[in-house]
């Protein structure tokens, strides 16, 4: 849990040093389950991202919402330490379709 939480942290970084908005969920009871870990507005794109550590397994639930978002035409993505560039890929091709 150290793990993906550090990652997380990480992550939140890269969103804050471009200028991201986003908010930090929680599963507490009160929230709808497999809302992804971060809800991000980049741009005028909506992004939803689920923060896994490297062997995390992701739910039927969080995969039924990261395609829910894709569908509403947001971009929905499980991002692992091996993937960060992922996110990194995604944000600079959203700069360059905003310009």
């Amino acid at each position: 849990m150290a793990e993906e939480k550090n990652f997380e942290n990480k992550i939140k970084k890269i969103l804050k040093e471009r200028g991201a908005w986003f908010l930090k969920t929680f599963s507490n009871g009160i929230q709808r389950a497999g809302v992804p870990d971060l809800l991000v507005c980049y741009k005028g794109q909506f992004i939803g991202i689920e923060v896994k550590a490297e062997k995390g397994v992701i739910s039927p639930l969080q995969i039924r919402e990261l395609n829910q978002i894709r569908e509403a035409g947001g971009y929905g993505l499980v991002v692992r330490p091996s993937t960060l560039d992922n996110i990194i890929e995604l944000l600079e091709r959203i700069d360059k379709e905003v310009r």
